[in-house]
């Protein structure tokens, strides 16, 4: 007769977290939502959804989302399933993995860029040019 709802679910899985400028946070965030930070965070941070990181805002240590907007700096490593875009004023100092990535001019970043698809073509064509060769000997 009655249907249980699945609000409470829902605003888990909805939810957004905010930082806000002139705020610290010492301590690694988990969560299953989108977060925006314009603060600074000393830890890690893996969500589920997109981080926002503003101008303002700074995050020390490593990174893992769905989806990263970054104008702010980070200093850690950065694993970003589907889509990095690196504003103009975004400083990273830090190895990037990532499946697409858009950088606008003067974003920087010092380290790495692994960018999933190329990765795995250039180990398909390595390993298939070293058959050849083995073939071939």
């Amino acid at each position: 007769m009655f249907q249980k709802s699945n609000k409470s679910d829902e605003a888990i899985n909805s939810s957004i977290n905010l930082i806000g400028s002139g705020t610290q946070i010492v301590g690694d965030i988990t969560s299953n939502g989108d977060a925006r930070i314009d603060g600074v965070l000393k830890g890690n941070i893996s969500i589920s959804g997109k981080l926002v990181v503003g101008q303002s805002g700074s995050i020390e240590g490593n990174v893992q989302c769905q989806n990263a907007d970054i104008s702010g700096e980070i200093n850690g490593k950065l694993n970003v399933s589907e889509l990095l875009s690196l504003k103009a004023s975004a400083k990273i100092i830090g190895d990037i993995v990532t499946g697409k990535i858009s950088i606008e001019p003067n974003a920087t970043f010092t380290g790495t860029c692994n960018m999933g698809a190329v990765v795995k073509n250039i180990q398909n064509n390595a390993s298939a040019t070293a058959e050849k060769t083995s073939k071939t000997a």
